[in-house]
């Protein structure tokens, strides 16, 4: 129960009807007991001198202060002895009107405490009745909310910043989410001079990465060697690495010669396609990351180097140590940051601005002013993409360069790319498919697309293998003419 000063005279004192008077008084008591016990909010209640007359249970637990101590005392002697900093009441009899403050009690909790005057026939305040409300966990909600706006604000800036550094540095085009997301990851490596490995699909971009890694590293000012292990002979490998003595084999510089991490000291080495190294080289590659020295063919004393490796590759190299191809010693000295780049298919929104990029570089490039027709651009974008964005610039190469209009259309594009997107819908249902049927479909649209191509049969017919009067038939039977 709240407490307050008890004033209504007993029973025994009264008689008649003054005692059904005094009943229905004590039995209104009740109601407001219950009111003010279940309230919510903490309730403290002063006479017109700001004695204390009534403080309830909440304002006990929201505030940590004793309503008894509280009770018949002023105001003036309760902030006076610090119990609380700031009196509602004090503020609402000195301006006579409504006051809202914030006060913070010696438990931590932050309160808001409304005072409001009661006033008597004569407009004189009788009495001050102040609510007071626990917003700690709002005000530490707010407190929350502002520092996640702070940081969206500084991804979104981040992200910009990345997006506008992707532009500048090695011509990163995206807008897909996960790929900035590699880029980001990629700035954060690249002053760390970590070990970095480079994963995803042929033509997804690897190169551009380990670029991007170099130009925002502080080996920037240095060399950046690219070495692809798959295109390098396995019988010159090792010399095209370590360099070699004079006279370590045949046909070798009377001078010898240094190698490419001996070349790149001080600087970046890119090793393309590291899946290709054999097991032999592997074992000599993993020395490099392990004592940063190399021995070079033909000699004995090693040399030291400082060198940060980037290698990348498309294969499974997890798959390929366990089929004991790769060392996994050394797969475990590469994988120290792994980046995985999502293939092309995975970026759709990427397909657009790729399109537009190579378009204007090979408008410049040719002196041609070509455009792209919009229905070309979604056929391009729900193609597959096994080549990745080396296929995308080969087709938009071909496209500009073969293209017999300034506006490259649907038919500009080669048929089996088309097709690709034309094949029937195969729902398998409960009752079985009509595999005849199905296959008829796909014929149909194969010659469809090869008409519209080339808008007449005997160079649709030569394209596709048939001879013109089968292409015919066929049409016919199809009732496609």
């Amino acid at each position: 129960m709240y407490t307050y000063n008890k004033s209504i005279p007993s029973l025994k004192e009264k008689s008649g009807d003054q005692n059904k008077e005094i009943e229905r008084m004590r039995f209104i008591c009740k109601q407001l007991d219950a009111v003010i016990e279940n309230s919510y909010d903490g309730i403290y209640i002063t006479d017109g001198n700001a004695n204390t007359i009534l403080v309830n249970k909440s304002y006990e637990e929201i505030t940590g202060v004793k309503g008894k101590d509280m009770l018949e005392r002023n105001m003036k002697d309760i902030v006076k002895e610090g119990i609380i900093s700031q009196s509602g009441t004090l503020l609402v009899l000195g301006k006579k009107k409504p006051v809202t403050i914030e006060q913070t009690f010696k438990n931590g909790k932050t309160v808001l405490v409304s005072s409001n005057p009661v006033f008597d026939e004569k407009n004189n305040i009788n009495m001050v009745v102040t609510n007071v409300r626990d917003i700690t966990k709002l005000n530490e909600l707010t407190e929350k909310l502002v520092r996640n706006e702070e940081i969206t604000k500084r991804y979104h800036s981040e992200i910009e910043s990345i997006k506008s550094q992707a532009r500048r540095y090695s011509k990163i085009i995206t807008e897909d989410k996960n790929m900035l997301e590699i880029i980001r990851r990629a700035k954060k490596v690249a002053s760390m001079n970590l070990t970095t490995l480079l994963l995803g699909e042929s033509g997804v971009g690897k190169e551009v990465i380990a670029r991007y890694i170099y130009e925002n590293g502080n080996r920037r000012d240095k060399y950046f060697l690219k070495v692809n292990c798959g295109a390098i002979p396995v019988n010159l490998i090792e010399s095209q690495l370590f360099g070699y003595e004079k006279g370590a084999f045949s046909g070798a510089d009377k001078r010898g010669k240094m190698g490419i991490f001996e070349t790149a000291n001080g600087g970046t080495v890119f090793l393309d396609e590291i899946g290709e190294l054999s097991l032999d080289m592997q074992v000599k590659f993993l020395r490099v990351l392990q004592e940063n020295e190399i021995v070079r063919v033909g000699g004995t004393k090693p040399v030291k180097i400082d060198v940060r490796i980037i290698a990348a590759t498309n294969k499974n190299l997890q798959d390929m140590v366990k089929r004991k191809l790769f060392r996994e010693d050394l797969y475990y000295r590469l994988n120290v940051v792994p980046l995985n780049i999502p293939p092309l298919r995975e970026r759709p929104k990427d397909i657009p601005l790729l399109i537009e990029h190579f378009l204007n570089q090979l408008n410049l490039k040719l002196g041609f002013n070509k455009k792209i027709d919009e229905n070309v651009i979604k056929i391009l974008t729900k193609y597959n993409w096994p080549g990745n964005i080396r296929e995308l610039k080969n087709i938009i190469t071909r496209l500009v360069a073969m293209s017999n209009s300034d506006l490259i259309t649907p038919r500009d594009l080669p048929v089996e790319m088309d097709l690709s997107l034309t094949m029937p819908q195969v729902e398998f249902s409960t009752c079985g498919i009509n595999l005849d049927k199905l296959i008829k479909q796909y014929e149909k649209n194969i010659m469809d697309r090869a008409y519209e191509k080339f808008n007449n049969v005997r160079d649709a017919a030569n394209y596709l293998g048939m001879h013109p009067s089968t292409f015919v038939r066929k049409r016919k039977r199809y009732n496609c003419i």
